[in-house]
C-alpha cells in the first residue's frame, strides 16, 4: 500500500509540475506575441489587450474542446505539449518570415495567439481529469490551478528581467519551447511502464523529432529573423536589437543612416540637421542666458550635440528611458561620429528613466527644457504630451524659461499638432509653434513655449532671432522667418477646425487618437 501511494504522489507530482510549466511558458507566449505585434502593428495598448484577450477566450474554447477527448488522456496530453512546444519555439519565425513575402502578418499573430490558447485551454482539464485519480476533487482543483498561476508568475518575471532584455524575441521563444519539451520527456521517462507498446512505439520517435527540430530552429532562427526584418526596411540593415522598451534598428545606403525606433524613422544622417537644429536653437536663442538644459529623450545624443555650441551652458541631464539607446549614442561608431560624441561631453549627466515620473518627482530648476522623444502614437507616449506634464514643466522652469516639443507634423497629423500646442497653453506657457520640411520625413513640426514670456507675440520675437556667432549648417535668420510662418492655415483636412480640439490630459487622452486619425495615407 505504501509503494502504491508513492506511484500515485510520483504522477501527481510530475503532472503539476507539467501544468507550473504551461502557465510558465503561456503567459510568457502571451508577452511574446503581444510584443511582435506591437512592433509590426503598432498601437501598444490596444495590441496587447486584443492578443491576451484572444488568448484568454481561446483557453475558453479549449477547455470546452477538451470533454470530448476520451481515453489514453496522458497520451493526449503528452502529444499536446509537444504541439505547444512547435508553435511557441518558431512562432516568430513564421511571423517574421510572413513579414518578407506578405502584409497578412498581423492575421498570422491574432491566429497564432488562437492556436496556443487552444493547446493551453486544452491541457488544463485535461491534467485536472488525469490527476482525479490521485487526489479528491478539492485538492485536485485547488492545486492544478496554484501551479498553474504560480507558473504565470514566474513566467512574468522571466520574460520582464531575462526574457527580453538578455535573450530577446529571438531566443526567449525556443527556451519556452525547450520547456514544454523536456516536461513531456519528464513524464515519459518516469511514466514509462504507464505506456501500452505501442504507444512507447509513437511517442520515441516523435520526441526525437521534436529535439531536432528544436535544436535545428535555435540554430537557424537568426538568419531567419534578421530576413524577415530586412524585408520591413528599404536599406541594409546595419544594427538591430530588441531591448526591454524598444527594437532599435540602424540602416545604411551608401553613406547615410537611418535610426529607427519600433519601425518608425526617427532621424536620417543625411538631413538630421534639419530636424535638430529647429528644435534645438530657437529654444536656446530665446533664452537671455541659458546654463542647465533637461532634455527629454534624444538618446542619440544629437539634440545634446547642437546644445553644447552654447557657451554659456554649464549642465545638460538627459533622460532617456532606454539604456541601450543611450549607450549606443555613447559608443556605437555610427552615432557618435554624427553626434560629436557630445553624450560623453563632462557637461552631459546621463539618466535612464521614466521622463514622466523623473521630472515629477526633480527638485532641479531648468533655463531651457527640449523634448525629442517618439510621437504620441500611444497612450503611453502620449502623457508626456499631457497637460499633468506640462505643468510639472512649468513648476520646474525658472521665470523666462523656455520649453519645446518635437510636434510631429502640421500637415499629416494636424489635430495632433494643434492639440500639443492648446495642451502646452492650458499649462501656462506662451506658445508658438514651427515646421521645417525634412527631406526623409516630409513637413515635420514643433511646439515652443516660455514661462512668463516678456514677449506679447513669441512668433514675431522668434523671427527676429538670428544665429551669428554659432555654428549652423542650416537654421539662420531667413529660415526662422520661414520655420515660424504658416500661411493662412490650409490643412488637408478640409473640415479642420481647431476650436473643436480637446486638451490631451492623463484622464482624457486623446492625442493618440488624434495622431492615429491623421492624414498618414499621403505621407
Amino acid at each position: 500500500m505504501i509503494n502504491l501511494k508513492k506511484v500515485f504522489r510520483k504522477k501527481s507530482t510530475l503532472l503539476k509540475i507539467a501544468i507550473f510549466a504551461t502557465g510558465f511558458s503561456g503567459v510568457v507566449a502571451e508577452y511574446i506575441l503581444s510584443t511582435l505585434a506591437t512592433y509590426f502593428l503598432g498601437d501598444s495598448i490596444f495590441q496587447w489587450i486584443m492578443i491576451i484577450s484572444l488568448m484568454l477566450f481561446s483557453m475558453g474554447l479549449g477547455s470546452r474542446f477538451s470533454k470530448f477527448l476520451h481515453e489514453n488522456l496522458l497520451n493526449k496530453f503528452l502529444l499536446l505539449e509537444f504541439t505547444l512546444s512547435l508553435i511557441v519555439a518558431f512562432s516568430p519565425l513564421f511571423i517574421y518570415l510572413c513579414a518578407a513575402y506578405t502584409e497578412a502578418y498581423g492575421l498570422l499573430i491574432y491566429l497564432i495567439a488562437i492556436a496556443i490558447g487552444l493547446l493551453i485551454g486544452l491541457e488544463v482539464p485535461l491534467v485536472i481529469r488525469i490527476n482525479n485519480d490521485f487526489e479528491d476533487l478539492r485538492f485536485n482543483i485547488s492545486n492544478i490551478l496554484e501551479n498553474d498561476y504560480y507558473g504565470s508568475l514566474l513566467g512574468g518575471v522571466f520574460f520582464a528581467f531575462i526574457g527580453l532584455p538578455l535573450l530577446g524575441l529571438m531566443y526567449t521563444p525556443f527556451v519556452l519551447g525547450l520547456v514544454n519539451f523536456l516536461v513531456a520527456c519528464l513524464l515519459i521517462i518516469l511514466l514509462w511502464k504507464a505506456f501500452s507498446s505501442s504507444q512507447k512505439k509513437r511517442l520515441v520517435p516523435i520526441s526525437s523529432v521534436i529535439l531536432i527540430l528544436l535544436v535545428g530552429g535555435f540554430f537557424i532562427a537568426k538568419p531567419i529573423i534578421l530576413y524577415g526584418e530586412q524585408s520591413k526596411y528599404q536599406d541594409k540593415v546595419v544594427f538591430s536589437k530588441q531591448t526591454a522598451y524598444q527594437k532599435i534598428v540602424i540602416t545604411e545606403w551608401k553613406d547615410d543612416f537611418w535610426l529607427y525606433l519600433n519601425g518608425n524613422q526617427q532621424l536620417c544622417s543625411r538631413d538630421e540637421v534639419m530636424y535638430h537644429e529647429p528644435l534645438v536653437h530657437p529654444a536656446m536663442r530665446l533664452h537671455p542666458h541659458p546654463q542647465n538644459v533637461l532634455v527629454l529623450g534624444g538618446g542619440d545624443g544629437c539634440a545634446v550635440r547642437e546644445i553644447l555650441k552654447y557657451s554659456t551652458v554649464e549642465n545638460i541631464k538627459l533622460i532617456d528611458l532606454d539604456p541601450e539607446m543611450t549607450r549606443l549614442g555613447k559608443e556605437n561608431k555610427i552615432l557618435t561620429q554624427l553626434n560629436k560624441n557630445s553624450l560623453n561631453n563632462n557637461k552631459v549627466e546621463v539618466i535612464n528613466a521614466d521622463g514622466y515620473e523623473y521630472l515629477t518627482n526633480d527638485k532641479s530648476s531648468y533655463d531651457v527644457i527640449i523634448i525629442d522623444l517618439p510621437d504620441p502614437r500611444t497612450i503611453e507616449l502620449s502623457r508626456l504630451y499631457s497637460f499633468e506634464f506640462y505643468k510639472t514643466c512649468y513648476r520646474v522652469l525658472r521665470n523666462n524659461g523656455v520649453i519645446v516639443t518635437q510636434a510631429g507634423s502640421p500637415y499629416f497629423a494636424t489635430k495632433a499638432f494643434k492639440c500639443i500646442e492648446k495642451t502646452m497653453q492650458q499649462a501656462g506657457f506662451n506658445t508658438a509653434t514651427l515646421h521645417n520640411q525634412v527631406i526623409t520625413m516630409g513637413e515635420w513640426g514643433w511646439s515652443l513655449g516660455q514661462k512668463q514670456s516678456p514677449y506679447d507675440n513669441l512668433s514675431s520675437t522668434l523671427k527676429n532671432l538670428n544665429f551669428n556667432n554659432i555654428s549652423t549648417q542650416w537654421i539662420n535668420h531667413e529660415a526662422m522667418s520661414l520655420i515660424t510662418s504658416f500661411g493662412k492655415n490650409t490643412y488637408l483636412d478640409k473640415n479642420f477646425d481647431s476650436n473643436t480640439i480637446e486638451v490631451n490630459s492623463i484622464h482624457n487622452p486623446v492625442l493618440y487618437k488624434y495622431y492615429l486619425k491623421g492624414n498618414w495615407d499621403l505621407y
